[in-house]
């Protein structure tokens, strides 16, 4: 069993950069596809607890869903919103990667490289060209 687990979706470019970011670093995580394989409330707490973030900044606000539920409106609570993103994955953010080293919302993508166990093999530019790393494996100045 890998000890990276990415929670991915694969229609999502800031996903797809951070998976391609830990397999440049060689290791090859375990890939859950959560639209496809979604967390139970048990799993779905532990990550919210392990991000140490509100619930609030893990639901996917910019879902159309979010606000066709009424997720913004005052007063919703974390209860409310665990429960939406439970029946609708979908609005879970993304990508969410579990390492040795923490639990990280990875948005931006870059930010996976904080806790990734193993340096970048060499460079890396995410699908619209921002160099991520150099051909040293070093993190690009930003």
């Amino acid at each position: 069993m890998s000890s990276v687990t990415i929670y991915h979706n694969p229609r999502c470019g800031t996903s797809r950069n951070t998976l391609a970011m830990i397999r440049n670093s060689g290791i090859e995580p375990e890939v859950i596809e959560y639209l496809q394989t979604p967390p139970d409330r048990a799993t779905l707490t532990a990550l919210i607890t392990a991000l140490g973030l509100p619930v609030r900044e893990v639901v996917r606000a910019k879902e159309a869903l979010f606000t066709e539920l009424g997720l913004n409106a005052p007063g919703t609570t974390d209860a409310q919103l665990i429960d939406a993103m439970l029946a609708h994955p979908i609005l879970i953010n993304r990508p969410i990667v579990i390492t040795p080293l923490g639990t990280r919302l990875c948005r931006p993508s870059e930010q996976v490289l904080d806790i990734l166990p193993a340096p970048q093999r060499g460079a890396f530019s995410k699908e619209d060209g921002e160099v991520v790393v150099d051909a040293q494996g070093r993190r690009a100045k930003a």
